[in-house]
């Protein structure tokens, strides 16, 4: 005679192969979401890319247009920069110090990017012995975010590794990619603040050679404030 099988061993069985069971269905429908989200991560690449070259013809056009009219052409005042900063904490008063910590720069060689505004250009002039900033183009962004970008997930900073981890915290801003947020972030987009609220502040190496002398300005053959698209120039040294 067979013995009886317990009821309670059944349902732990049970149990067990609903869970697999939830288990697998769950993992078939992230693979399918995965798939999704790198066939619309490529399309959006090759949109931007076009966006891109477009401005860019267009901007040479307008400038030979203007040059051939005998005038010249000024082009739009920047909406984003990318701040560094170039000195430590000694002798830093207490109202820039806030602002160096309002704005997440609160190591030597951080770096952020910010949206240019009235606001935001005042807060730079308080900060400007301390930091070295300018307007960086999209190659600039992009290598930011793809070799030094970091992530704020639940308040720690996780290395930005795959699309998954943007799609599950910008999806319902139309974030969904890496070219995404490079693309919201260089065009300082209307989900700027979102996308650069992700990101956690950039932690970048001294250049090679060092620098100058960080008390000068930059205009003054020192390294300090403004050094409009310079800034590139500086930040492929750093990254």
């Amino acid at each position: 005679m067979s013995k009886q099988v317990p009821e309670t061993i059944k349902k732990q069985v049970k149990r067990s192969f609903n869970s697999k069971e939830v288990k697998k269905e769950k993992n078939q429908k992230r693979m399918t979401l995965l798939k999704d989200i790198q066939s619309k991560a490529f399309k959006r690449a090759e949109k931007y890319e076009k966006e891109y070259l477009d401005q860019e013809q267009k901007l040479v056009e307008l400038k030979q247009k203007a040059l051939k009219e005998g005038s010249f052409y000024r082009e739009p005042e920047p909406k984003l920069a990318f701040i560094i900063r170039i000195r430590g904490i000694v002798g830093v008063p207490p109202k820039p110090r806030k602002i160096l910590q309002l704005l997440r720069l609160r190591r030597i060689y951080s770096g952020v990017f910010i949206r240019l505004n009235k606001s935001s250009l005042r807060m730079l002039h308080f900060i400007d012995p301390y930091v070295t900033w300018g307007y960086p183009d999209v190659e600039t962004v992009r290598a930011l975010i793809y070799k030094r970008g970091h992530a704020r997930v639940n308040h720690q900073r996780k290395i930005i590794d795959s699309n998954e981890m943007i799609y599950d915290k910008l999806q319902k801003y139309d974030i969904i990619c890496m070219e995404d947020l490079v693309h919201e972030i260089y065009t300082v987009g209307k989900n700027f603040k979102h996308a650069n609220s992700f990101l956690w502040a950039f932690k970048l190496k001294p250049p090679v050679g060092g620098f100058s002398t960080v008390k000068r300005s930059f205009v003054n053959k020192g390294e300090h404030g403004n050094r409009e698209q310079y800034i590139n120039t500086l930040v492929k040294k750093m990254i």
